[in-house]
């Protein structure tokens, strides 16, 4: 059994700018103006529609399908016996043609009670290329304040409040729910998250959306402003929050252990790709994996049933994974 190689998969018409650096990068042709977001390996729609964001498999039908028809064979044994056919998992390629608006994503106990949802969002976020992030406030602000600053659209102010880091290829940014944060412009990364589309927008000026009426989940920004963090964070806490990765292994923090894993697999020569559901991104080189070769940009779609598998060549492999069960 070989791991499935797969186009990208993007919603067009997003409200932010981008797509042409993911292009590039998977070696693909011109993008639409507002494509900046690769769905890979993906069982979860944009909210509100009810199949665009789908991956589908090379016959045509969705991944999510095939998903719910044989959960053990794409998610193992023991994921399926605890999750059945939820894959806790979705894997984006995000290019920033345009900074990001400030927002936050709401924490699974929120997200149950008010959106009725399976889980809130979590995301993390491995740099491929440069620039700006904003994340985590660099002060506490009072709940009455921060609705002011939201209702007034004072966007200096908001993004002020921010912590401003530059970032490098290779750098990792984790995002826990509820944090305030911005991509900016010129950046590439590759995101991991929980399997839901939910953004509490702050801002919306100079972006493709009616924030007045999108921005809070249909929830009212009195309710939706709840779920995000308020308190300030230390230079300590953002120096565990923006780091850079370890050459190889793990690279997220011990806190994102319970949403989902990134592993960094440099390849010379040869090296395991251990069993499991996986999605993996070849950042660098060209490597053979069951007799196919795959270069750098390619994006592939693991299941569990493949089993241990042996990686050749000379590159580097990102490789995404749901929690452990």
């Amino acid at each position: 059994m070989r791991p499935i190689r797969l186009p990208s998969n993007r919603p067009p018409e997003r409200f932010y700018r981008g797509g042409a650096r993911i292009s590039a990068f998977r070696g693909e042709g011109a993008s639409g103006e507002r494509e900046p977001e690769d769905w890979i390996g993906s069982t979860t729609t944009v909210r509100g529609e009810t199949d665009r964001g789908l991956t589908r498999l090379s016959d045509g039908s969705l991944l999510r399908d095939a998903v719910i028809r044989d959960p053990v064979h794409w998610l193992g044994t023991a994921h399926a016996e605890r999750w059945g056919a939820d894959t806790r998992l979705l894997v984006k390629l995000l290019d920033a043609g345009q900074r990001l608006p400030v927002h936050a994503h709401p924490d699974d106990g929120f997200a149950a009670t008010h959106l009725g949802t399976a889980h809130g969002k979590a995301e993390a976020w491995y740099i491929l290329e440069g620039g700006t992030v904003h994340v985590g406030l660099r002060r506490d602000i009072d709940a009455e304040d921060l609705a002011a600053l939201v209702r007034s659209q004072q966007v200096d102010a908001l993004l002020a409040l921010l912590h401003e880091v530059e970032v490098a290829p290779g750098d990792v940014v984790w995002v826990p729910p509820g944090e305030l944060h911005a991509i900016g412009a010129g950046v590439l990364l590759l995101e991991l998250q929980q399997p839901e589309d939910l953004s509490i927008l702050l801002e919306w000026e100079g972006f493709e959306l009616d924030g007045p009426r999108a921005g809070h989940l249909g929830l009212g920004f009195d309710v939706a402003l709840a779920a995000v963090q308020r308190s300030g964070r230390s230079a300590a806490e953002l120096e565990r929050l923006v780091r850079p990765a370890p050459g190889s292994g793990s690279v997220f923090p011990r806190d994102a252990d319970e949403y989902f894993r990134l592993e960094r697999l440099p390849v010379t020569g040869t090296a395991l790709l251990e069993p499991g559901f996986s999605i993996t991104v070849i950042t660098r080189g060209e490597v053979e994996i069951a007799d196919r070769s795959f270069p750098a940009g390619a994006t592939l779609l693991t299941p569990a049933a493949a089993g241990e598998l042996i990686v050749r060549g000379d590159g580097e492999l990102l490789v995404a994974r749901p929690p452990r069960p």
